[in-house]
């Protein structure tokens, strides 16, 4: 865990892919990540289940195993909000060899209750893991826009007080916004990339230490493999399946040394 707190206190911001399955931790780590996340929503639609705590936990658990022990980077795991088990859920990622988490606040797109929440933080963090605590105050556009900034950091303020090693805010994007937070949190800030945020440059100017992307990448594969196959059923050669993939020799390599 330490070597992965540390990350987020370098000068330089820490850009965190999200993983879905081994191969894609592979793919991240060989290409130079220094940690690797994983992405809830991608495992669940991965093992053909919609997001959302929808998969059980024990085939999350197995998938987080299979990452871990795939990788020599730390890995960090979206636990959701804890799958009904809080207690449970932290001891099987600390056994998988998982070294942080990310702590929802919401459940059925409602924000829980802040004192239970910072609960939640303060039993986590009686593990050895690095807990990044997301508030949802943005994603799900609660109350009226010029109230979410004040409510967002009224929330991360009070999940660093409860022990949050790191706060995370998706959906929020605005730079002004996004520099008042990094200001105001207390913690290193992780903002959510994708369209109409800020580039990662311009978030390590504005104070932000991490920066993920969620189910974007595992989501970019699947319309890659839709495209593929949009031109399979059509084409008359096998230039869609050959063309971009990595070679087989090359993949049979990145798992070798793991078994």
């Amino acid at each position: 865990m330490d070597s992965f707190a540390a990350l987020h206190r370098r000068r330089e911001i820490l850009v965190l892919p999200n993983a879905w399955d081994a191969a894609s931790a592979r793919i991240f780590e060989e290409t130079g990540f220094a940690a690797v996340g994983t992405s809830s929503a991608g495992i669940a639609f991965s093992l053909g289940y919609p997001d959302g705590e929808q998969m059980p936990w024990a085939e999350h658990l197995e998938v987080l195993r299979h990452i871990a022990r795939s990788v020599s980077v730390p890995v960090s795991a979206d636990i959701e909000a804890g799958y009904g088990d809080l207690a449970r859920v932290v001891r099987d990622v600390v056994a998988a060899g998982i070294v942080g988490v990310n702590l929802e606040d919401a459940q059925a797109d409602v924000l829980l209750d802040l004192e239970e929440q910072c609960r939640c933080i303060r039993e986590t963090k009686q593990s050895p893991l690095f807990v990044n605590a997301r508030t949802d105050v943005f994603w799900l556009a609660v109350g009226p826009i010029e109230q979410r900034l004040e409510l967002a950091i009224h929330r991360v303020k009070a999940f660093v007080e409860a022990g949050a090693d790191c706060v995370f805010v998706p959906g929020l994007n605005d730079p002004g916004m996004i520099a008042e937070l990094t200001a105001a949190a207390g913690a290193p800030v992780n903002i959510l990339g994708g369209l109409g945020v800020p580039s990662v440059p311009q978030l390590q100017q504005l104070g932000v230490k991490r920066v993920s992307v969620g189910s974007g990448p595992m989501r970019s594969a699947m319309g890659h493999t839709r495209r593929l196959a949009e031109v399979l059923r059509t084409a008359e050669t096998y230039e869609c399946v050959v063309n971009g993939s990595v070679p087989y020799a090359d993949a049979n390599r990145m798992f070798r040394r793991y078994r």
